[in-house]
Formats: C-alpha cells, sequence, structure tokens
C-alpha cells in the first residue's frame, strides 16, 4: 500500500455499515481531479471512529481531503474503456466544516488562554466561598 493524501468532491452521501462482527465503518466515493483534468473516483472505506464520523457529517458534492493507505487498481467503464481508481483506507479527514470548527476552538483557546492565574471553581482555594 501507498500513504497519501487526495482532495475532491464527494461523488455521493458517505454510509455507514456494519462488519460481520458488528463493528461499525463508513464508505464512501470521492471524485479527484487529476494533473491532466481527468477525473479519478476513489473508493474510500474509514475503520476509525474519527474519520468515521466526519466523513458521516458530508454530504454528496462537499470538497474533502483524506490521508491514508492507498492501493491503485483499474477498471473498464461501458464503452470497453479502462480507466484507473484508487482504494483508500481513510485514517485523516478534512473538510471546510472541520476547519471552520477547528479554527473557531483555536481562536477560543488564544481568546482565553489557561493558566493556573484564572478563576476557575475546580482552582479555587479550599476555604474561598462558593458564588
Amino acid at each position: 500500500m501507498i500513504d497519501g493524501l487526495i482532495a475532491g468532491k464527494l461523488y455521493a452521501t458517505p454510509e455507514s455499515r456494519t462488519d460481520k462482527s458488528g463493528r461499525p465503518f463508513a464508505v464512501c466515493k470521492v471524485r479527484a481531479t487529476s494533473g491532466d483534468g481527468e477525473s479519478l473516483f476513489v473508493n474510500v472505506i474509514a475503520f476509525d471512529d474519527a474519520p468515521c464520523h466526519a466523513l458521516l457529517a458530508l454530504t454528496e458534492g462537499d470538497s474533502v481531503a483524506l490521508a491514508g493507505s492507498l492501493t491503485p487498481r483499474v477498471w473498464t467503464d461501458k464503452q470497453g474503456n479502462t480507466r484507473p481508481a484508487l482504494d483508500m483506507v481513510a485514517h485523516q479527514v478534512l473538510s471546510a466544516y472541520h476547519a471552520k470548527h477547528k479554527r473557531a476552538a483555536m481562536d477560543t483557546d488564544r481568546a482565553h488562554p489557561a493558566g493556573p492565574a484564572q478563576h476557575h471553581p475546580d482552582n479555587a482555594a479550599p476555604d474561598a466561598p462558593e458564588w
């Protein structure tokens, strides 16, 4: 397998499935554009919780970037032409939705830096009155 990064648009809304042992996983298809302008379809599967939840929060047409293990393969279209394709086991997912929420969390952390001087009920002196 090859470690790789791909970016493209979801070709259909990701689906949640369950394997024979009852473990959930997510599958989707991403349409990526190669350097020469042709479309390349990437069949994606995710087993870990974080990438599964990230994919299932998206819908058809959303832009997405994925990191994971790639396996190249070839398929034949209806006209008999061979086309390249990739299968990916996704380990990380990034979309505009996730980037926006991550950025908002970082901005909140910068505006309210944590430290021992902060007044938080858990940091109060033992004999301090509760408000």
